[in-house]
């Protein structure tokens, strides 16, 4: 047969390469989807190793599956769970709705690995014996909510959490720093460099603790209900005994759902964190957005920082330098905002007792579980954590800014400010020179009352 092998199935026989340690579904899988390239990504596979692992080990406890070949399976699908043999898991997430095909692939490679550990070929059956108490049904969307609990705990908090610190450091070394303050792009009231990222700061707070919030509902699995919620070929002990051991192998209290026919028919939990993510991705995209603005010139923009210089900017126009960094975090929050209305269409396809856009679900979700942690974290240390600020241009603007006569309204009248306001605007002269000849205030007395630093803690109290 050269570079292949014969397989069987209930269809019948088909061509399977010699070394793949899949067999027949999973080939007919590659056969029937050649839609996009696109794999499940690692922390799926993961999960699903670290799914199988646990089911085994709950089925040996609960004195169902034969010691030796339990242990066999649970060295494979760690195995698996290790990434040792990702490349044999090669069907397209654009598949199966329930991603049969996709369960049914790491049965196969786990049983063929497994009877390898035996040294007993074919002694170990991916359906009798690996997917054991399991379904197809219950099995993807375990996965889902494992994959996603996993890759938050590991790559988006973290993420966030190095943001939040680099912009609470940067907050606390620019407090006393005033700048004009702007609403609606024009100028506005000062604050200081020091509340602006301070409130970035809380963003991002809000973004790790709406996610954790989320987590709750996420530690809730649907394994043991096998095909429709009923738990129908299981242990009713399964279940529990599953999320116990996934929970002792990740160190998340994971928990078996109070409800398989929600948990099975609706991807409410990762929708709901999608959500999340979604508003996440709009409160990072305006941080971003502002640092490239701060950024924007130096000669015709604001100037009022310099973010990193990490490479050229431009391939005809020498010496420019763009902000690189800002923009990738902005196109993975464009990303993310996507793959939301991706979920959110995929978990309203619950036909009955069961969701069919699986794989849509967990491609999407984990896509922007792992790259905004990853953008988060490269933001943190490329564009925060290392821009320069220009005092003396942010203290020059400040003392032109006649907006800066707010401060007087309580004093001479709305009207009256207005216009001293508009008359330095026309003539160009600062607000304290005009006030000095339209009011009776004397020059220290607008020294007091106009210092940007009393402005920025909301100034002097009437």
């Amino acid at each position: 047969m050269g570079e292949f092998r014969i397989e069987k199935d209930s269809l019948g026989e088909i061509r399977v390469p010699a070394e793949a340690l899949y067999s027949a579904q999973t080939q007919r899988a590659v056969d029937n989807f050649p839609i996009s390239g696109i794999r499940f990504p690692r922390p799926f596979i993961r999960a699903l190793g670290l799914i199988k692992a646990a089911a085994a080990q709950a089925n040996l406890e609960l004195a169902l599956l034969d010691a030796e070949l339990g242990k066999a399976i649970m060295e494979a699908a760690d195995e698996v769970a290790g990434g040792k043999w990702d490349e044999h898991f090669p069907i397209d997430i654009y598949q199966t709705g329930s991603g049969t095909s996709t369960n049914m692939n790491a049965n196969e490679v786990i049983a063929t690995r497994a009877s390898q550990i035996l040294g007993k070929p074919h002694s170990v059956h991916p359906n009798d014996h690996v997917n054991m108490g399991q379904s197809s049904n219950d099995v993807i969307p375990t996965a889902i909510h494992v994959a996603a609990c996993i890759e938050v705990q590991e790559t988006l908090l973290p993420g966030m959490n190095v943001l939040r610190e680099s912009l609470l450091k940067r907050a606390e070394a620019l407090k006393h720093v005033v700048k004009t303050g702007r609403t609606h792009l024009m100028d506005a009231m000062p604050l200081t460099l020091g509340q602006e990222l301070g409130g970035w700061a809380f963003q991002v707070q809000q973004c790790i603790e709406r996610t954790q919030d989320t987590m709750r509902r996420m530690r809730y699995l649907p394994q043991g209900g096998t095909a429709v919620g009923t738990g129908i070929n299981a242990h009713p002990s399964l279940g529990r005994v599953i999320a116990a051991a996934l929970a002792e192998k990740t160190g998340i209290p994971f928990e078996e759902t109070p409800n398989h026919f929600a948990a099975q028919s609706a991807m409410d939990a990762p929708a709901e964190l999608s959500g999340q993510l979604k508003t996440s991705a709009s409160a990072l995209m305006k941080i971003a957005n502002d640092l490239r603005w701060m950024n924007s010139g130096p000669i015709a923009g604001l100037n009022e920082i310099t973010l990193p210089g990490l490479q050229p900017g431009s391939s005809i126009m020498p010496g420019k330098i763009n902000p690189v960094i800002c923009e990738a975090m902005m196109m993975v929050c464009g990303q993310v905002i996507a793959n939301d209305t991706a979920v959110a269409i995929g978990n309203a396809r619950g036909n009955f007792q069961l969701n069919v856009m699986l794989p849509l679900i967990a491609h999407n979700l984990l896509n922007s579980i792992t790259i905004l942690g990853n953008a988060c974290r490269v933001m943190a240390e490329k564009a925060v954590d290392g821009f320069k600020v220009h005092t003396d241009r942010i203290g020059g603007l400040v003392a032109k800014n006649p907006i800066l006569v707010t401060a007087l309204n309580a004093i001479i009248g709305y009207d009256k400010a207005a216009m001293i306001a508009k008359r330095a605007y026309a003539e160009g002269r600062t607000l304290k020179e005009v006030a000095l000849e339209e009011t009776k205030l004397s020059a220290a007395d607008l020294d007091r009352i106009l210092d940007p630093i009393q402005l920025a803690e909301g100034g002097i109290k009437q």
